[in-house]
């Protein structure tokens, strides 16, 4: 999938400046693409010449002159031809992960705090998510809202990145306590690596675990 094709869903809703774009990005669209301001300005353009958006100027009196953008015929017809073409896998490519597949031979601290600081951040953007979904329903339950609500596509994305974080969370938390446990506490209080074990090898004899890990506290609204 190009940019392009995010930028036009992401206008079905009606007009947007390029800076309602950008917070579009940021709140729903960024669940399942990323992109800089800077670059949804450029794609604008390039959408703009190619006519598949079109945008007027909004005279304000108290603000800058900004401009709207709406998605043409041009547009729509591009975003049938991608809707009918076959989609690709998606695939994880995640620092993070790196980091984790190397916890038997590295320091597993600084990489427990990783972990946790992953799962709070997954914690808030989960939060975030059950606040958009309720906003899309409005006063109606989930199964009403998903049988008649006016556009089921942007809450589907939304459930689908809830449940992303939700498995993200849960899988750092599970992760931070399972290095906490196995690896044994240093003379400074911090846990300390085992090189050389496998994953499934059990903790050297007489270490002691440490504690399990706390469940990260809930993210501030």
């Amino acid at each position: 999938m190009a940019l392009r094709h995010a930028v036009l869903a992401a206008l079905l809703d009606g007009e947007l400046s390029g800076y309602q774009l950008a917070k579009a990005f940021d709140v729903g669209v960024a669940n399942f693409w990323h992109a800089l301001p800077q670059q949804l300005y450029a794609e604008l353009a390039k959408l703009e010449q190619e006519g598949l958006v079109a945008g007027r100027r909004v005279v304000q009196e108290t603000r800058p002159t900004k401009r709207l953008f709406h998605v043409t015929d041009a547009g729509l017809t591009e975003l049938e031809r991608f809707a009918a073409a076959a989609s690709k896998p998606s695939f994880i490519r995640d620092d993070l992960l790196v980091k984790v597949q190397a916890a038997d031979h590295v320091d597993a601290g600084p990489l427990i705090r990783q972990v946790e600081e992953r799962a709070a951040m997954a914690e808030a953007k989960i939060d975030l998510f059950r606040r958009i979904l309720r906003k899309m329903r409005g006063g109606l339950g989930e199964e009403e809202f998903l049988r008649a609500g006016r556009r089921v596509g942007p809450y589907l994305t939304c459930l689908r990145g809830l449940a992303f974080e939700e498995g993200n969370r849960d899988w750092c938390l599970r992760t931070a306590a399972i290095l906490r446990e196995r690896s044994p506490a240093a003379p400074d209080g911090r846990t300390a690596a085992v090189p050389g074990e496998g994953i499934a090898a059990m903790p050297r004899e007489g270490t002691a675990p440490a504690p399990r890990n706390p469940e990260v506290a809930h993210a501030e609204r």
